[in-house]
């Protein structure tokens, strides 16, 4: 990761657990010979704004090979309530004392860090309680980010009630625009494609993620939104996968 020259302490915690429903495990599952979950991180270090990356990992016995995997790759991890995850993301942000918190899901190996890095400015620059590029779903589903203050991630920690906003951490935040001030960000015309999906759900998706891969990867360089979309137009057959 890129040294960082920020005025605040900007963490990324990535929410991270092998107990999904639709397809157990996915978060350690291979693209290419490394985890899923080692990709995403990978990718976030090519960030420059971002100071740290940090699992927010359940505190159960299912998800101790979580635990195993963020201590053999340096990375640094909290482990909280399984099924209130706004207490978990709420916990791991004050153990690391992030000021900023970037909200990233452990289902998105395509995960864009200059869609990151732009989204982390625009929040920054304009001063907003919350920022992200899922208000209005203009990016393809898998680039999800969400960027809020850690006092912003507080008031929903002690202000939520409803189960709902305890398993999915911020719709306290952006379903009351009567509280916080919201921004939403859009994606520019070449990327604009919310129709597709670069997240992984179900085993297609996976299958697609490791296409993509095989072509574009390289280990000492990141590629980018573009590059994928430009993969669709020369293969558009990938699109069968989705």
């Amino acid at each position: 990761m890129p040294e960082t020259k920020n005025k605040f302490k900007i963490g990324a915690i990535i929410q991270a657990r092998t107990g999904s429903t639709r397809l157990p495990g996915k978060v350690l599952m291979n693209i290419g010979n490394k985890p899923m979950l080692w990709h995403i991180i990978e990718r976030l270090k090519y960030s420059k704004k971002i100071s740290e990356i940090i699992l927010a990992i359940p505190d159960n016995k299912q998800n101790d090979i979580l635990e195993k995997f963020a201590k053999q790759n340096g990375i640094k991890y909290y482990r909280g309530s399984e099924e209130n995850v706004l207490s978990r993301y709420y916990e791991t942000a004050k153990k690391f004392k992030c000021d900023i918190v970037v909200r990233i899901t452990s289902d998105c190996p395509l995960i864009d860090p200059f869609v990151v890095d732009n989204i982390i400015n625009k929040q920054i620059e304009k001063k907003f309680d919350y920022t992200s590029n899922t208000i209005k779903r203009t990016f393809p589903k898998g680039l999800d980010t969400e960027v809020f203050g850690f006092k912003i991630l507080e008031m929903a920690f002690n202000q939520a009630e409803g189960k709902y906003e305890k398993e999915h951490v911020t719709p306290y935040i952006y379903e009351h625009p009567e509280f916080f001030r919201l921004q939403s960000v859009e994606a520019e015309e070449i990327i604009r494609h919310p129709e597709f999906r670069l997240t992984v759900d179900v085993k297609n998706d996976l299958e697609l993620i490791r296409e993509i891969y095989k072509v574009l990867y390289h280990p000492f360089k990141i590629f980018c939104t573009e590059e994928i979309i430009n993969l669709f137009n020369r293969k558009p057959e990938l699109l069968k996968l989705m």
